[in-house]
């Protein structure tokens, strides 16, 4: 707005002059404005004193401070709730919200940082450290061909091809690719103290075997059962069938042993398929050593039960099985994976396949301390 190069005192003084009986023409005149101007004035400022003129004037000043004031901070609102969504824990994320604010709403470097908490020399800082392009695309390529694997399994499958990234290193890539693997679901602790569990000496020694279920995308139920080796922790076999009996659980037993050889234990829960006359005559007549597990109590056959929900988890739930056929093709499948191509972590990234031909098949175990049974309140 342009500025008037008379003052609100000097205004108000000429105003006085044509109220004290000068004519209108005549103070036009002598002071050099138009008629128009005075009657403006006159509308404005006619019966005022000077000091209330000036009063009048600080009244607007501090009114157009207000205003501004006013318009910074909604435009601060504004800024903030546009970049809300986006977590500024890290340098890089706060440095990429500046630069969002900056480009949107126009603010300058100064109030942008002042905004959003972060220092100038922040900023304005230029990383030089790698990008690891080759690391990153490779690791994107195995998280997309395991969406189940974390960082450490997904670190053994880079090791295996020549990438030997520091754990650190690796996590902080695996978190900025966004990789991180939802678990699904909540997992029960059982309080109390707990006594080890007796481990294995050798592969072949002791089988641990269980039930799974699954359905077909017709809603038609099946059942699964695994047979896992403790020690080597090899997945032994996936018998996929509607309705699978003590019979058959017999049958599918007396298959693998003989390939693999008969086992000293066996491991189970209290299900009737595994409970029945079938099954007692089999490690009967076998002489195979049968331990059921304490009713209530999974843990007791904590090999198989960790079996059970890594192929849920990477299998099961990845998979809409349409048939039997399919779903034993890939249970196949899967099972020649796990013990072939899948690190497992226990094992110190190995896979079981690579355990069992370090140690052999072997029936003699070497002496093993028996845990206390004591049972704790």
């Amino acid at each position: 707005m342009k500025r008037s190069r008379f003052s609100d005192e000097q205004i108000i003084g000429i105003v006085k002059e044509q109220e004290a009986g000068m004519a209108t023409a005549e103070v036009c005149r002598r002071h050099g404005i138009s008629s128009a101007t005075f009657y403006k004035w006159k509308a404005k400022y006619g019966g005022l004193e000077v000091s209330e003129a000036k009063r009048l004037r600080s009244l607007e000043d501090e009114n157009a401070k207000l205003k501004k004031l006013l318009a910074e901070a909604m435009l601060d609102i504004a800024v903030l709730k546009d970049i809300s969504f986006k977590k500024m824990v890290t340098p890089d994320a706060k440095r990429n919200a500046v630069v969002h604010a900056r480009e949107t709403f126009g603010l300058s470097e100064r109030r942008a940082c002042r905004l959003i908490g972060v220092a100038r020399r922040v900023v304005r800082y230029e990383p030089t450290r790698p990008d690891d392009a080759g690391l990153r695309t490779r690791l994107r390529e195995l998280a997309g061909e395991r969406r189940r694997f974390g960082y450490r399994r997904l670190g053994y499958l880079l090791a295996r091809e020549g990438h030997a990234p520091n754990h650190k290193k690796l996590l902080r890539i695996y978190r900025e690719e966004g990789l991180k693997v939802r678990r699904r679901g909540g997992r029960k602790r059982a309080l109390g103290t707990r006594a080890p569990m007796t481990m294995p000496q050798g592969p072949n020694q002791r089988w641990s075997l269980d039930f799974v279920s699954d359905a077909f995308a017709c809603g038609r139920r099946f059942r699964i059962l695994c047979v896992v080796d403790d020690f080597t922790r090899e997945c032994l076999a996936l018998v996929a069938d509607t309705s699978l009996s003590g019979a058959r659980v017999a049958r599918e037993l007396d298959s693998l042993a003989a390939v693999r050889g008969k086992p000293l234990t066996v491991v189970s829960d209290n299900g009737t398929e595994l409970t029945s006359t079938s099954i007692l005559r089999w490690s009967q007549e076998r002489q195979v050593e049968w331990h059921y597990i304490m009713p209530g109590k999974p843990t007791q056959n904590a090999f198989v039960e960790s079996f059970n929900g890594r192929l849920r988890d990477e299998c099961l739930n990845e998979t809409l099985f349409t048939s039997l056929a399919h779903a034993r093709s890939i249970l196949a499948a899967w099972k020649h994976d796990y013990n072939t191509v899948r690190p497992h972590s226990k094992l110190g990234g190995c896979t079981p396949a690579e355990i069992a031909g370090q140690r052999g098949w072997g029936h003699a175990p070497n002496p093993v301390a028996i845990t206390s049974t004591i049972s704790h309140q």
